[in-house]
């Protein structure tokens, strides 16, 4: 019995301690386990707080430099690495061609900082950009590991960074502890890597956007138009550089003002605009007269796309007003060259009759056996005759480029004598007259020209002050100086010039007077001469009212001492006393007689040709000491003294040209021709003159 218990005990002994045994063992690995978990757990814990701590500090600034160093100084911490880098993809390339540019690198790598690394870099790094999962590289039997061409590791991995559906660039990890990456850290890696590429991404489009508004604000400020956004109200809520020049003030003072206010007033000129711009529709420009600004400006409008209780507009403001004195300038070189090709015409007309009338009534008062009375009337017609004749020339300023006659002109003599010729008028309308000439240099150009400008504005000024109310002082200032140009002012004291009025003022045939008062060409005439001279004339409107008419002029080129001599050898030269044989070639009978009774009573003899043809005939077979023929004579459809020329060139220092216009053309043929000319319509001293020069000529040759 004892045998069996003692086996029972020791038996029972023996499964308590095998029993204890596994139950303790089971103790160990449940404890194991369990450290094996906190362990997990706090590792956890401690890349949840990782990655907490990154967010944060990815999501505290935008600017990518710091973005991409925050996330490979963290990645290294994470893996306790040695080494770690982001390389970010070139934007706007496509595909797996896109170069790489090393933004950060830390650690081991920090000296690739700022690399850049070719699309085909046999390395990790390039070829990662090509992989949508996280890539491992590890050395067998201890060989490196190639990250780039010529850069190795012992170990490393690499993460694209994908964000939007688009690979950003790419993240490497090099050698981390223990020189292997466990599950725990592929994971990890991967999800900084997630969350990394969408912040770096976001970065990125927000520095697109920053470049892209710091372009627009650019372009915004350097546009030389003025630019508004308008509110509800009218108000401005932005604007640019040029508009605030516009409206005379600093940028921040624009802000807020109204803008059809700053710019019109209290006009509501702008309303309609803004009204039909905010509905959608599409507005048309509009050009204003800006009173505040004292400038015409173009306006247009047009509603920025936004939400329906935003109704903002855009505004561009333009300055039209130097670009529309140009138009106007234009077209009144326009009207004034349509004009001039019309008096052109007329004035060929008007010459012939004047040249008779002229000639023939001056031919009249040098017979010594007409009375007192009869010389009178004859006197009077002469003079008329050369008043229109005058009126013609000033007429065909019109259709010619040049000013009639060249020479030196003292601009404040003729002034003076102007002033004398004008001075019983001025009286008689009560008009006071200052004078405040500098002294001048001499202009070049025609003095009759020059006198009937100063005749014109004075007419014009004491027109305007003879309107004015007894208060009212009718005074005329006129003013010369020199500095660049000769300059005259002609300043009044009147009602001044109104807007509607001041586009026309030069305008052939406009006048504002009652009929029968005025022509509308004193002023038109008066722009074409100062044209002609090389000058210009504007219109000022002074502050205190009134008008002035500017006129600048060239001073007249120095002489040279050649030019002087030329100028002393031409002198009249006296008729001499042979008779002459004159072939005379003109379709207006009473020029024909003029001329025959001017060279007949010298004893000269006058042969009239019936017709172009018929002269070229008698020049082929008469010797004549003189041609005297008109500049528009024509034989078959081309002008004569060219056919005279080409079948006779010899007898060029016969020939005298008589022309009531010389036009650039004509000015041209006569000077390629080498033929002396005399004007229509000319007077019997003139003709006789030239008529001399070219026997003297022929007398030399």
């Amino acid at each position: 019995m004892s045998l069996v218990l003692v086996a029972l005990v020791l038996l029972l002994a023996g499964g308590l301690g095998w029993g204890a045994l596994h139950l303790k063992r089971r103790l160990e690995r449940s404890e194991r386990d369990r450290r094996r978990a906190a362990d997990e757990l706090n590792r956890r814990l401690s890349e949840l707080f990782s990655l907490q701590e990154l967010s944060y500090i990815l999501a505290g600034s935008l600017q990518l430099d710091r973005i991409v160093e925050q996330v490979v100084r963290y990645a290294m911490r994470f893996l306790d690495a040695q080494g770690a880098l982001v390389a970010l993809a070139a934007e706007g390339e496509g595909g797996g061609e896109r170069p790489l540019h090393v933004t950060a690198a830390e650690g081991t790598l920090a000296g690739l900082a700022g690399r850049a690394i070719a699309p085909d870099d046999p390395g990790l790094v390039a070829r990662s950009l090509s992989h949508e999962r996280l890539e491992l590289v590890r050395g067998s039997s201890g060989e490196p590991t190639p990250l780039l061409a010529d850069v190795v590791v012992d170990s490393a991995a690499a993460v694209s960074l994908r964000a939007h559906g688009v690979v950003v660039g790419t993240l490497v990890i090099a050698n981390p502890r223990d020189r292997a990456f466990a599950p725990e850290d592929r994971r990890l890696l991967s999800t900084v890597a997630t969350h990394a590429a969408i912040v770096i991404a976001n970065a990125r489009f927000f520095q697109m956007v920053q470049h892209a508004k710091e372009q627009w604000e650019t372009a915004f400020d350097a546009l030389s138009e003025g630019i508004a956004v308008v509110d509800d109200h009218g108000c401005i809520s932005r604007a640019n550089r040029a508009l605030a020049a516009m409206l005379r003030a600093p940028l921040p003072a624009v802000i807020g003002r109204n803008l059809g206010e700053a710019l019109l007033g209290p006009s509501p000129a702008l309303l309609e605009l803004l009204v039909a711009a905010r509905q959608g529709d599409r507005v048309q420009p509009v050009v204003l007269r800006s009173t505040t600004l004292g400038r015409t400006i173009r306006v247009n409008a047009a509603r920025i796309p936004a939400p329906a209780h935003d109704q903002s507009v855009v505004v561009l403001v333009e300055d039209v007003t130097d670009q529309q004195a140009l138009e106007a300038q234009l077209i009144q070189s326009e009207k004034l060259a349509a004009v001039g090709q019309l008096v052109s015409g007329v004035a060929h007309e008007l010459n012939n009759p004047l040249t008779s009338i002229a000639g023939l009534s001056e031919f009249l008062l040098e017979q010594q056996e007409l009375g007192t009375k009869d010389r009178g009337h004859l006197r009077v017609i002469h003079e008329q005759a050369d008043r229109a004749g005058r009126i013609v020339r000033n007429l065909l300023t019109f259709a010619r480029k040049g000013p009639g006659e060249q020479a030196a002109v003292d601009l404040n003599d003729v002034i003076q004598r102007t002033l004398l010729l004008m001075s019983y008028d001025l009286k008689l309308k009560d008009v006071t007259i200052e004078k405040n000439l500098a002294p001048l240099p001499p202009v070049l150009g025609d003095r009759h020209a020059l006198q009937q400008v100063v005749i014109n504005l004075l007419n014009n000024a004491a027109q305007a002050v003879a309107e004015n109310p007894p208060e009212r002082p009718r005074v005329i200032l006129l003013s010369t100086w020199v500095d660049d140009r000769v300059r005259m002012r002609v300043t009044d004291s009147g009602s001044g010039i109104a807007d509607t009025v001041l586009p026309h003022l030069f305008t052939p045939f406009f006048t504002t007077k009652e009929p029968g008062r005025g022509t509308g060409l004193g002023l038109s005439i008066t722009y074409s001469i100062v044209d002609a001279h090389g000058g210009r004339i504007t219109v000022e409107r002074p502050a205190e009212g009134g008008a002035a008419f500017l006129v600048d002029l060239p001073p007249a080129p120095t002489l040279t001492e050649a030019a002087r001599r030329d100028t002393a050898e031409l002198q009249v030269l006296a008729p001499p006393a042979a008779k002459r044989s004159i072939l005379l070639v003109d379709d207006d009978p009473a020029v024909r007689r003029m001329v025959k009774a001017l060279f007949g009573r010298d004893g000269h003899a006058v042969e009239v040709a019936r017709n172009p043809q018929h002269a070229l005939d008698l020049a082929r077979t008469r010797p004549y000491d003189l041609i005297l023929a008109d500049a528009q004579a024509r034989a078959y459809d081309h002008l004569f003294v060219e056919q005279l020329m080409e079948s006779h060139p010899g007898l060029k220092d016969r020939v005298l040209v008589a022309t009531g216009d010389l036009p650039p053309a004509a000015e041209e043929l006569l000077a390629r021709l080498g033929l002396r000319y005399v004007r229509k319509p000319f007077n019997l001293r003139d003709l006789r003159d030239e008529a001399a020069r070219v026997w003297a000529a022929t007398t030399l040759s």
